[in-house]
């Protein structure tokens, strides 16, 4: 039998782009290597993108930690940037040894990956020095974002806050428009374009068409997650159409997973 690979989310109560784009990547990857996805998500309550809101979502991702590795998921993702960047320096770290354990303790031991970790991780696999990052937040939280990457040791070089602090408006806002948005930036000393630091926010139908215009490779907190899950379960990072990070090319350069079990 076909071996499946469950793909636990963690995610925002209004997020509706985390379980349509990752999905869409793993779907293009089932298409070119013969592998085979299910989707299992829970759930944290979150309505506006404040600080505030975000910390109290985030006391309950151990919840959802324990309710997925019910499931024996295979990886779990945490589809909230915001939510771990705006908490305090390295915290990503702190969150995925938390919620690794939550499934240890619950018998289940799966790998954890949360966008904030996939996304810093990504820029070093790609050996990006400085990027130019847009965001939906409001303009203190993308600080907030901006400082958590460069205490990561990444130089954002320019960046754009569209302000947009209800989360389903993030998720309506129409990815078509980000080409032009780029294009208003200064990316000339960037070594690469952050297209989108929020799962929320819909982005991968323009990576092609902002990655030709500007000659950079182009990444999104879905794509670096992505990517993430992909080498937790020792899976080929290679996903036609999602820019250079899921080229193939970065198949060996990821921090070592831990082991991830497989279902029939």
């Amino acid at each position: 039998m076909q071996r499946v690979f469950r793909i636990g989310q963690i995610v925002p109560s209004s997020n509706t782009t985390m379980e349509t784009e990752i999905p869409a990547m793993l779907g293009a990857h089932a298409l070119v290597h013969g592998t085979r996805f299910t989707f299992h998500s829970s759930r944290m309550r979150m309505k506006t993108v404040k600080k505030e809101e975000l910390a109290a979502m985030d006391s309950e991702s151990d919840r959802c930690a324990i309710e997925l590795s019910d499931a024996r998921v295979d990886v779990l993702g945490y589809a909230c940037l915001v939510a771990i960047m705006s908490i305090g320096k390295s915290y990503h770290r702190i969150s995925q040894e938390r919620l690794h354990g939550r499934t240890v303790e619950n018998g289940a031991p799966a790998p954890v990956v949360t966008s904030a970790g996939a996304l810093v991780d990504a820029l070093h696999v790609i050996k990006a020095k400085r990027v130019a990052v847009v965001a939906p937040y409001m303009k203190p939280l993308t600080q907030l974002v901006i400082d958590y990457i460069e205490q990561e040791g990444v130089k954002v070089t320019d960046s754009r806050a569209l302000e947009i602090p209800d989360n389903i408006q993030v998720g309506r806002h129409d990815p078509a428009r980000l080409p032009g948005i780029v294009a208003a930036m200064n990316v000339k000393d960037a070594d690469a374009v952050v297209l989108s630091a929020c799962v929320q926010m819909p982005s991968l139908p323009s990576i092609a068409e902002v990655e030709a215009r500007t000659g950079k490779p182009v990444i999104t907190a879905a794509v670096a997650t992505t990517y993430a899950m992909l080498r937790a379960l020792n899976l080929s990072t290679r996903v036609p159409g999602a820019g250079a990070l899921l080229s193939g090319a970065f198949d060996d350069q990821a921090i070592a997973p831990r082991a991830a079990s497989v279902h029939a």
